[in-house]
């Protein structure tokens, strides 16, 4: 029969010997791979980049209102830098298809002969495909561990930073873990999604950042003992990083089969059980049903399901995703004091809800995993973890946890260390930026127009009153009603006040009456 005449494109099998996939001019290279696949993946790289704003909205939510926009810019640039680096050599480094244990060449330096050959990951996508998805991956992680530099870190040596660590960091560690010559890869470890390579890494990294840069103006003090400054950023950016997570999980199958069906079922639950255990550990200390909890449970469950959701995608069955869920949520929680006991300002508790979340799952993958749920794209095969008896799975996973984590953790530092020696590239904000917010110290602009519009009303009425020549406080109402805490315009105490955002706003509805105005 015909093949031109049927309504799809029937599949046949490579026979191409070029790095490219051949000559398209003479070839068709579609005919090598079904479109179901092909669309299904288009859309999953898609779902992980919503990650992204994702991730610069849950921040900034958590942060104060005078740098919440400083974090929603980082995350799209380190984006933008990172998928450079991915094109640059990044992918080249990480899933060349002659890498060696640690680290792949530069064969694919540019993307060069990155087209139509099927993929490192999968013969069931193409080469270029498979770059693209997986260079979303490597933007996420650094988006992630570039909030470690809220309220107190500067922009520029940020952004190199970002370049630095991917080359430096992600790279190697991705390549060991998901490269099928990597080194943990070979021995056997069933972490492909990111629970080292994603979470781990990025968790040590901003644990690293944030010692480096040192705390926060007042930290310790009443002046950071604040709420989120908008819940409704943090909803928002826990939408996007949940449904986006299916790209994440789903999408690592490489292919529409049972087993992205099962990793979607997997990480929904995963998610649920971990925002219900988060919020009433919190409801047990506040008796509050904190929104914030729920959100941050929601995304450890996310995390330590992860790994039993990797390329090939899938090892855990649906049951397995409830103590994962719990006990990611838990043991995130309880991580938050860890930076305590450390005496290190990690003010988002990246590596609380990141690192010790990717390590749980991690663990739980070796408990977990399960043999018959890698054979449901029918190809892959597995030795699954303690339900088939293979106890040697713990160990294993607990040496890639901790090598990926003290190798990201001593190299960010060696990074941070010799940039910050640079003429130009000290790592942290001035004083006086840390008082005016690094949205007006690092960006000129403001997450909303109120923070400036606040600022200009105080300092109109301040010049007005210190241009007369007989200056007068204040009357008494407009004292109460600027300046609840009494600070008399003319003065030092309340050109301090206005800078520092230090008190709140009240009488108008628009202005917040919270402390994170601070």
């Amino acid at each position: 029969k015909d093949s031109t005449r049927l309504p799809y494109v029937p599949l046949s099998p490579y026979n191409g010997v070029d790095p490219t996939g051949g000559d398209a001019l003479t070839t068709n290279f579609n005919l090598w791979y079904q479109t179901g696949d092909i669309s299904f993946m288009i859309m999953s790289t898609a779902l992980v980049m919503l990650m992204i704003p994702g991730v610069g909205f849950f921040y900034s939510g958590l942060a104060r209102r005078k740098s919440a926009l400083s974090l929603i810019w980082l995350s799209v640039m380190a984006a933008a830098v990172s998928t450079f680096q991915w094109f640059f050599w990044g992918y080249s480094l990480t899933f060349s298809h002659t890498a060696g244990r640690y680290i792949g060449d530069l064969s694919n330096f540019g993307f060069r002969n990155v087209l139509a050959a099927p993929s490192v990951g999968s013969a069931r996508i193409p080469d270029l495909l498979f770059a693209i998805y997986q260079g979303m991956f490597s933007a996420i992680t650094v988006a992630l561990a570039t909030g470690a530099v809220a309220e107190r870190g500067r922009m520029l040596p940020c952004v190199i930073f970002v370049f630095l660590w991917t080359t430096l960091v992600y790279d190697p560690i991705a390549c060991w873990t998901w490269n099928p010559s990597g080194w943990s890869n070979r021995m056997g470890g069933l972490d492909f999604a990111g629970g080292t390579p994603v979470h781990i890494a990025s968790g040590a990294a901003a644990l690293a950042y944030s010692m480096m840069l040192g705390k926060r103006r007042g930290h310790g003090t009443h002046e950071l003992n604040y709420r989120p400054h908008n819940v409704t950023h943090i909803v928002i950016g826990t939408v996007f990083l949940w449904v986006g997570w299916f790209g994440f999980n789903a999408g690592s199958a490489l292919s529409a089969n049972m087993r992205a069906i099962m990793a979607a079922v997997v990480t929904n639950l995963a998610a649920c059980v971990g925002g219900i255990t988060w919020c009433v550990l919190d409801y047990r200390l506040e008796r509050k049903w904190s929104t914030v909890g729920f959100c941050s449970g929601v995304v450890a469950g996310l995390v330590s399901i992860t790994p039993g959701s990797g390329i090939p995608t899938g090892y855990v069955p649906v049951w397995a995703a409830v103590p994962c869920g719990i006990l990611g949520a838990s043991f995130a929680n309880y991580a938050t004091k860890l930076k305590f006991l450390l005496g290190i300002d990690d003010a988002l508790d990246i590596f609380a809800v990141h690192g010790i979340g990717g390590l749980v799952g991690n663990i739980c993958t070796a408990f977990f995993a399960a043999d018959y749920i890698a054979a449901l794209d029918g190809a892959s095969t597995i030795n699954g973890g303690w339900l088939n008896h293979n106890w040697i799975q713990l160990p294993i996973q607990l040496a890639d946890s901790f090598a990926g984590g003290c190798y990201s953790f001593v190299l960010t530092c060696a990074i941070l260390f010799v940039m910050n020696l640079i003429p130009g590239l000290h790592l942290r904000a001035s004083e006086e930026s840390e008082i005016l917010g690094i949205d007006d110290a690092e960006i000129g602009e403001f997450a909303y127009d109120y923070v400036e519009l606040t600022r200009e009303v105080l300092n109109d009425v301040e010049d007005a009153d210190n241009a007369s020549a007989f200056s007068q406080p204040l009357p008494h109402h407009l004292q109460q009603q600027y300046f609840p805490g009494g600070a008399g315009l003319g003065h030092n105490n309340g050109r301090e006040k206005i800078r520092d955002m230090n008190t709140p706003i009240v009488g108008h509805r628009m202005y917040g009456q919270g402390s994170a105005d601070q």
